[in-house]
């Protein structure tokens, strides 16, 4: 039995397919195969039913699973040891980014981090906050960034900023020509919302208190604030978007941007990660760099934070 078989049979279960699990782990599938094949044969038990689309493991599999992952843990612990005697910020730091965080906020600090940090191979990608959940109760990720408050067991929060609500309200609008807009003249006929799984789409029902998805007229949904910006654009209605989205709109976008009187709605941002997490100094170098490229405005402390549940 080893680590590497560990890690195999871990990914395989991740994935649910052969082939996929061999390419996350950069080996070719049957060099994947032969050694979960092998270790079924010195453990004499079916880790995997093969018969099953997706591919689930046994009963007896899931129990050699759980297993596996606290060697594994373990295992992690002891590579982690050696790096903090050595004073070494050096190894990997796997980081999930929500959907409607990711564009606006990565290109104000990865470059930077890398340049500080160029030990660390971090590895980024976007996913929905259910997933990022899975995915550190899991291990296949080491932090996240995420709406709060979502006050999930064994998981930290650690608030980054908090990031106003803006609405983005184009020239033929009946609101145009206000200089910023009260919640409660917000018509939800009229609002434009990101599609179901999005955090920000729930903060901005919650905002709204019920929005009726059934009545008449126009209600379009997708998946970019980019699309809602557009359509938006072409008399199709407004939509709200986060701060920083808004100031990374073009020049003529931009000018449709509106404030939200007080006590304005606003998000949290924090970064997310399990009780048990190792890689605490590294996390926290991760946050202070990401602070030290964001607006002031984003660093106050808000009257008003919106649910993103």
């Amino acid at each position: 039995m080893t680590i590497t078989q560990l890690r195999y049979i871990i990914a395989v279960d991740n994935h649910r397919h052969f082939a996929r699990a061999a390419e996350a782990c950069f080996v070719t599938q049957p060099t994947l195969s032969m050694q979960i094949q092998k270790l079924e044969e010195e453990l004499d038990i079916l880790i995997f039913d093969r018969s099953k689309q997706p591919i689930v493991p046994t009963p007896l599999g899931l129990k050699i699973l759980a297993q596996a992952r606290k060697v594994l843990q373990e295992a992690a612990i002891l590579e982690h040891m050696s790096k903090q005697i050595k004073g070494t910020f050096q190894g990997e730091l796997r980081l999930a980014v929500i959907p409607t965080v990711a564009p606006s906020l990565l290109p104000r600090f990865l470059v930077e981090f890398n340049k500080a940090y160029p030990k660390i191979k971090l590895f980024v990608e976007e996913m929905k906050t259910s997933d990022m959940i899975e995915a550190l109760r899991k291990d296949r990720i080491d932090v996240g960034i995420a709406a709060t408050p979502l006050e999930e067991k064994g998981v930290v929060e650690k608030p980054l900023y908090h990031e106003p609500f803006v609405a983005f309200v184009p020239s033929y609008h009946r609101m145009a020509k206000d200089k910023f807009l009260l919640a409660s003249e917000i018509n939800p006929e009229e609002l434009l919302l990101l599609n179901e799984g999005h955090c920000f789409r729930n903060s901005v029902l919650s905002l709204c208190n019920s929005i009726n998805l059934n009545s008449e007229g126009i209600h379009m949904e997708s998946g970019h604030f980019d699309t809602l910006v557009k359509l938006a654009d072409k008399g199709m209605g407004m939509t709200l978007l986060p701060y920083l989205t808004g100031i990374d709109l073009n020049d003529r976008y931009k000018s449709y941007v509106k404030p939200i009187a007080e006590p304005t709605p606003t998000r949290q941002v924090s970064l997310i990660y399990s009780r048990a997490q190792l890689k605490l100094e590294w996390i926290e170098a991760l946050g202070e760099t990401i602070k030290k490229h964001l607006p002031k405005k984003v660093l106050q402390q808000p009257e008003h934070v919106v649910s993103p549940l």
